[in-house]
């Protein structure tokens, strides 16, 4: 293969896009993006850049057009403008016909349903006239309702009292399809990047643990490999590349599960791309997740998903206080600290929560790897610039 002539086109043109870009041009691979506007992490990498709506049909042909293959870097894109150019023959990884199921979180949990993927019991509502009767039926305290399209980063996403809503149905935050879910008292919530190439070889790097914001929903820190067993660690991949076998379509996953406190799996989502779970492979893992998504759509086999050293990602969230220009306090000391990487995402202004870059830090045990992320984590931070 001449990779030379390859050109890569991507739907999207945020930070994930950005270090795909990074990856490719390793390998002196053109990447073309798609985006609504030039105020994006990837317009200065892109080789052609075109400005324009992800769900805009002809801006998509546009993009088809320049590139020998395409992916995307976020869910919400024109799957039926991909299925008619997969149907023509065009190479789309992931298949399209698998990102209208994951676009969905109802069609999403009925494929679980259908295919005996083990995921928390749930209803589908069109209408808050349907809430009273699924909560009822879900039988539990709290529960989890979400909106089944166009949901991101905690959006669309809140957890609810069954009592409380029961009572008033004021209270109820959405009038749109929803899926509801009962929420299930876990142990850790873990995430396993799951990837599989053109030939059908699939591989799962080691899990990693969560930790949310709360209000936000976001993970602002996670580290792997995930304190679990080594039975439950084989378990959770065993889950994980089992699922994604069942969509049968090459690509890089993120599979977000639950460790229940009975010590039960349960798929919760899964992000059809690389994922924030996976910003740690870029130094911690002998392939990075970039790597092998750059890797399956050049029609190459998939990396050695080896841990190099046991790694922490923290993400950079921008300060709830301010929104506009912005500085990083601290860079200066956190050069200082080795195993230390820092990525920024070429954003020009900081937002309330806003995912502003990532920092991965690497130490030779779970323990110390913790510990300094703990310092880091205490150390960095935005501020405004007056």
């Amino acid at each position: 293969m001449n990779l030379l002539k390859q050109k890569i086109g991507i739907l999207g043109g945020g930070q994930l896009g950005r270090m795909l870009i990074e990856e490719a041009l390793r390998l002196n691979v053109n990447v073309n993006i798609l985006e609504n506007s030039k105020d994006c992490p990837c317009y200065h990498l892109a080789h052609e850049f075109i400005e324009g709506s992800l769900t805009d049909e002809a801006k998509i042909m546009e993009l088809s057009a320049m590139s020998d293959v395409l992916t995307f870097e976020i869910e919400h894109v024109n799957t039926e403008a991909l299925i008619k150019l997969e149907d023509e023959g065009k190479t789309i990884i992931p298949s399209p016909r698998m990102l209208q199921i994951i676009q969905d979180k109802g069609l999403q949990k009925q494929y679980y349903t259908e295919h005996h993927v083990p995921t928390a019991p749930y209803f589908l509502v069109n209408n808050k006239s349907e809430w009273n009767e699924a909560i009822t039926k879900l039988e539990t305290e709290k529960f989890v309702a979400k909106t089944r399209k166009d949901g991101y980063d905690g959006r669309g996403v809140t957890i609810l009292n069954s009592q409380v809503i029961l009572a008033d149905n004021s209270l109820i935050p959405y009038d749109v399809p929803c899926l509801l879910e009962a929420f299930v008292p876990c142990e850790k919530e873990i995430s396993i990047i799951v990837a599989q190439d053109i030939f059908g070889t699939t591989v799962a790097y080691e899990a990693v643990e969560m930790e949310f914001e709360p209000e936000a929903n976001l993970v602002t820190y996670l580290f792997s490999p995930a304190d679990i067993s080594k039975q439950m660690a084989e378990k959770a991949k065993f889950v994980a590349i089992q699922t994604i076998n069942q969509f049968k379509s090459p690509g890089v996953f993120a599979v977000e599960m639950f460790i229940t406190l009975n010590g039960d799996i349960l798929v919760n989502e899964i992000a059809p791309r690389p994922h924030n779970s996976g910003h740690h492979t870029i130094e911690a893992s002998y392939t990075s997740q970039y790597e092998q998504l750059t890797r399956i759509v050049l029609g190459l086999p998939v990396g050695c998903v080896g841990l190099i050293k046991p790694a922490a990602m923290i993400n950079l969230l921008g300060d709830k206080s301010f929104s506009g220009a912005y500085a990083i306090k601290n860079l200066d000391q956190l050069h200082h600290i080795e195993g230390v990487y820092l990525h920024l995402y070429d954003k020009k202004e900081s937002k309330p929560m806003r995912k502003m870059g990532h920092i991965t830090v690497l130490a030779n045990s779970t323990e110390e790897v913790k510990a300094k992320a703990t310092k880091v984590m205490n150390l960095v931070s935005f501020e405004p610039i007056k």
